[in-house]
């Protein structure tokens, strides 16, 4: 009873337990299945196509998270995440097809999705306005701890090709076993009579009024996915070791963990546009960098960490900046709406990754991440968010 209690007061550490874990799944399922894919002779195109399975599962899901999170509070959501996860990983050994992996994956962004769209919500909810940056940024942290391990763990490949992904199965589950301990909550009540509104419109009025915060969850997105499940395939193509890539993806998640609290207070502090300014114009500068390197994988490993330094916090930074310009009641839709810009960027980016390494430029396909941040940069620096108050009685 005692522990229990315990495990209440202190419900904001095992939050992010768990999505640290979750982190940890993704970070090292990426990188795994396409150095599998490599190895087996699989295309680079079918490859990234494969990758993008996870986010094909966020987007299917997402219009339908809101309502049973409302209806049956957080614990639930993510006891159902937990289950989707932990089942799928576990079933990735019992048998080697594209198609049936892929399968797998997309159940995985399912579970993984309810995951995070239940503790991040929780997270911003329970939150002070004067502690929002801070507590979305150690969010932040312990996702970007996970990334940075979960790539480390690829080379348990060598001894057995299930053993990661039993690994992986383990550590969910214990993490997932201090919800259960958790007493249950919900979201804050919609304004008036508009929890009859249905999901497109709530989506809609979000959008108005936060669509410029969305930019750093897609933008993650876009780098995550194409840097876990693309760079390994760049890599093993230009005589880098494995060993190495094991150690290059972490080196941008490492980046992140560094400066993820740092940039969270500093945006309470200025604001969050300028600081998104710093870290979208830093990192498209680092990857110009990485990608001037050539086959030089330790150049890499360092311009991949300055990156991480940068553009590794804009994930958290636009969640704040979304929470900052949503009404609270609209918070569900705007994390749900987060989620959904995290997947459309994180099919974007094996897709493109994939179809860039196919044509063989003589351009690094790093360069790709430069022109990307570069125009998230130029979007940012000219826009100008609209207030809710305009459209707070259309909703």
């Amino acid at each position: 009873m005692k522990f229990r209690t315990y495990v209440n007061k202190h419900r904001f550490w095992v939050l992010v337990l768990i999505v640290s874990i979750s982190g940890f799944s993704q970070g090292m399922l990426l990188p795994l299945i396409s150095t599998i894919f490599e190895r087996d002779g699989v295309s680079s195109t079918l490859n990234g196509l494969n990758a993008t399975a996870l986010y094909i599962g966020t987007l299917l899901v997402s219009p339908f998270m809101e309502a049973p999170l409302r209806r049956f509070g957080y614990k639930p959501t993510i006891i159902f995440g937990g289950v989707f996860v932990i089942l799928s990983l576990l079933s990735f050994p019992l048998w080697k097809s594209i198609a049936f992996w892929f399968f797998l994956r997309i159940l995985i962004g399912i579970g993984d999705h309810a995951l995070h769209f239940s503790t991040q919500t929780w997270v911003i909810s329970s939150a002070s306005p004067g502690r929002l940056g801070r507590n979305i940024s150690i969010y932040g942290l312990s996702v970007g701890v996970g990334f940075a391990v979960g790539p480390m763990f690829v080379p348990l490949v060598d001894i057995y090709e299930g053993l990661p992904f039993i690994v992986s199965a383990g550590l969910s589950l214990l993490a997932w076993s201090f919800v259960f301990l958790l007493n249950n909550d919900h979201p804050e009540a919609m304004m008036g009579d508009s929890s009859q509104v249905g999901f497109i419109s709530r989506a809609k009025a979000t959008l108005v009024v936060s669509w410029i915060a969305f930019l750093g969850p897609f933008g993650f997105g876009f780098l995550e996915s194409s840097l876990n499940s693309m760079f390994p395939i760049y890599a093993l193509r230009n005589g880098i070791p494995l060993a190495m890539v094991s150690l290059i993806i972490p080196a941008f998640s490492v980046g992140g963990i560094l400066t993820q609290i740092p940039l969270g207070i500093l945006s309470d502090k200025i604001g969050r546009k300028p600081v998104l300014l710093l870290t979208l114009g830093g990192g498209s500068v680092a990857f110009a960098g990485a990608g001037l390197m050539g086959e030089n994988a330790v150049g890499i490993m360092m311009m991949f960490f300055i990156a991480g330094l940068f553009a590794g916090s804009i994930f958290s930074l636009g969640i704040s900046y979304m929470s900052d310009l949503t009404p609270k009641s609209l918070l569900p839709t705007g994390n749900l709406l987060c989620g959904i810009f995290f997947s459309i960027g994180s099919l974007t980016g094996p897709i493109l990754g994939g179809f860039f390494l196919e044509l063989q430029t003589e351009f690094s396909y790093l360069f790709l991440f430069t022109l990307f941040l570069g125009t998230l940069f130029i979007i940012t620096l000219v826009s100008k968010p609209t207030k809710f108050v305009q459209i707070e009685t259309g909703i």
